[in-house]
Formats: structure tokens, C-alpha cells, sequence
């Protein structure tokens, strides 16, 4: 037989890497949100599911068990080798630690497959989140880079972050880059996501003695930072990078990509042109529809974006600001790293 494990004990072995995590809730439900780390493996696809859920509440309890049960003995042999390639220590779960990974779990220990259970599913683990974020103290120092729009923000922290600095990608947990063309050519992330995804990352840097994590505002596209870390980001080092702007053009063309997404950019400037003078909207929409994307990328920094941002600039106060005036992005990581390395205070 298996054993249920708890939500706290779980997350220390897996961080440990003494554990797989093995969703077996149907595919939606996984993409919507799940444990970050684990696997998916569907007890129920999304049509069986909505099948069974059907005749649960149409017809009667013995009818929906009775279809689950010929659904799940057609598949039961492929089901049991999917768990068998898995190495190591397994736990799996569904919503509420319920059917679905009761019965996965009792199938495979029949085949002396041995796993556990997530005691109170993954609704348990969204609990233990919930929790922790509303009475998290930040530890370390927050670094924050700032800049106008393409001084390569998000590229430094990816970089810092491949070489082990303690970085918070919040635009990766977000699944969004935080403006109206902050979605183009990515998957936003719901806020469960981005909760999950932000506590494991916290937890992760919490012993540094400083963080390093982009200024974004307190919402980036769907999703909210919680109050600590807007607090922890207002009050924490700015560094602000400064580069030509023939360079931020480069960066944005880089990130975008707008020749595959030339649709999306026409669709997100539609949503501000009208926050525009006439003429100059009327260029840059003209020079999208064209795949001039430098040219409009230009324009947009000079009349949309950067007047914008000078707001920002002159609320940081001289004493918590650094300023990194490079000539490209590989320059400004450079001196980001070079300000790191020196004691900070």
C-alpha cells in the first residue's frame, strides 16, 4: 500500500532532489496551475474527465464509476510503464488527494510501483503558499535595475541568474514583460502560477545577502506582486541603466522578435495609439504594417515610452541610486557585476 506525505515534508525532499512530482490531474488542469517541478501524468484526459463529471450529475454516482473504471482499465498497462520510467522516489497528487491519486497510487503499488500521496492535494500545497506569502519577511537587499524601456533589464538578470546570482525573474514567473507589448510571443501565467512560481524562488534567496530583480510596477500583465516584495523593491538599491538608444533598439528587436509576431505588435500598439499625437501614431502603425520594426521601436521609445519612465527617475532619491551609463547591454552586465562585487552596505 502507499503512504501520504505532507505538503512541507514534500517540498524539503524535493528541493533536495529526493523526489518527483507527478500531477495526474487531467492536462488542462495542469497547464491552469500545478506544484512547479512536476510532471503531468493524466489519470482522466479532459474529455474523459468531462465524460465521467457528465454522468456523475446526470445520471448517478454508480454510473460515472462505473465509466471511469472501463476508461482507466484500457490505459491501466501504459499508465503503469509511464511510472515505471521514472526513477527514484514518487509522489502524486490531484486536486484534493482524492480519487484520482488514491486509486493511481493503489494501481501501482498492485504492480509494485511505489509512490505516495500529497495528503489534501494540490489544493493543500496552494494553502501552504497562500500562507506563507501573507507572513514572508524579506531577508536579503533588494538590487533593482531600472531603466528606460531596452536598456536589456531582463537580459542581465538571465544572465546573472545562468551564473548563480540570486536573481527574481518576475517576468518569467509572470509569463509577461510588463507593458502593453508585454505579452507578445508569451504565455501569461494566472496568479496561482505566479504565487507558486515567486515563493520557490524567494525561499531559494532568502540566505543571500541580496537579491537582485527588475523594477516592474506591482501588477505585470495578469498577475499582482504581493505588498513585502513592492516594499522590499521601493526601499532596496536602484541601479539605473543608461544606454544609446540605437542599442535599446537592438535590445527591444532582440526580446520581441516582431517578424514572428508582427499580428500581436500591430494589435498591442493599437490598444495606445490613441495615447499619441495623430501623425506620429499614424507612422509607427504604418511602419509596423510595413516590418519596419526598427523604425517603430525607435518612435515608441522617444514618444511613448521614455517620457513615461522620466517620472520613475526623478523619484529615486541620490542616495539609493546607481547609475550605469554603458555602451551596450554586455557592457552594462559587466558593470552591474563590477557594482556587486564591492561591499554593500
Amino acid at each position: 500500500m502507499f503512504t501520504d506525505i505532507e505538503v512541507e515534508e514534500l517540498l524539503a525532499k524535493q528541493q533536495q532532489q529526493e523526489m518527483t512530482l507527478i500531477d495526474v490531474r487531467s492536462q488542462s488542469e495542469f497547464e491552469e496551475s500545478t506544484i512547479p517541478g512536476s510532471l503531468n501524468i493524466p489519470f482522466f484526459n479532459d474529455e474523459e474527465r468531462a465524460e465521467i463529471g457528465t454522468l456523475y450529475k446526470q445520471v448517478s454516482v454508480e454510473a460515472a464509476k462505473k465509466r471511469g473504471l472501463a476508461i482507466i482499465s484500457a490505459k491501466l498497462p501504459a499508465l503503469i510503464e509511464q511510472f515505471q520510467e521514472i526513477q527514484g522516489n514518487k509522489v502524486v497528487f490531484c486536486w484534493r488527494g482524492g480519487m484520482r491519486s488514491r486509486t493511481t497510487a493503489t494501481l501501482l503499488s498492485l504492480m509494485d510501483v511505489h509512490v505516495q500521496r500529497l495528503s489534501g492535494g494540490i489544493r493543500s500545497y496552494r494553502k501552504w503558499v497562500v500562507d506563507e506569502l501573507s507572513q514572508f519577511e524579506v531577508k536579503p537587499k533588494a538590487l533593482v535595475l531600472n531603466g528606460y524601456t531596452g536598456t536589456g533589464k531582463t537580459y542581465i538578470l538571465r544572465k546573472l541568474q545562468a551564473e548563480q546570482y540570486p536573481v527574481l525573474d518576475l517576468e518569467q514567473m509572470a509569463g509577461h514583460r510588463g507593458s502593453v507589448f508585454g505579452q507578445v510571443g508569451l504565455r501569461p501565467h494566472n496568479q496561482k502560477t505566479f504565487d507558486s512560481l515567486l515563493l520557490q524562488a524567494l525561499l531559494k534567496v532568502q540566505d543571500r545577502p541580496y537579491m537582485l530583480l527588475e523594477a516592474e510596477s506591482k501588477r505585470i500583465g495578469k498577475v499582482a506582486m504581493p505588498e513585502f516584495l513592492v516594499k522590499s523593491k521601493e526601499e532596496g538599491m536602484q541601479l539605473w541603466i543608461d544606454l544609446p538608444i540605437e542599442e535599446r533598439v537592438k535590445q527591444i528587436l532582440e526580446d520581441y522578435q516582431p517578424e514572428l509576431h508582427q499580428d500581436a505588435c500591430l494589435a498591442a500598439f493599437r490598444r495606445i495609439k490613441e495615447r499619441m499625437h495623430t501623425p506620429i501614431a499614424k507612422q509607427i502603425e504604418e511602419d509596423l504594417q510595413a516590418g519596419r520594426f526598427g523604425d517603430a521601436a525607435e518612435q515608441l521609445l522617444i514618444h511613448y515610452y521614455d517620457p513615461r519612465y522620466e517620472h520613475t527617475a526623478r523619484e529615486i532619491g541620490p542616495d539609493n541610486l546607481v547609475m550605469i551609463k554603458a555602451d551596450n547591454v554586455d557592457d552594462a552586465l559587466a558593470q552591474v557585476k563590477q557594482y556587486i562585487s564591492e561591499p554593500i552596505g
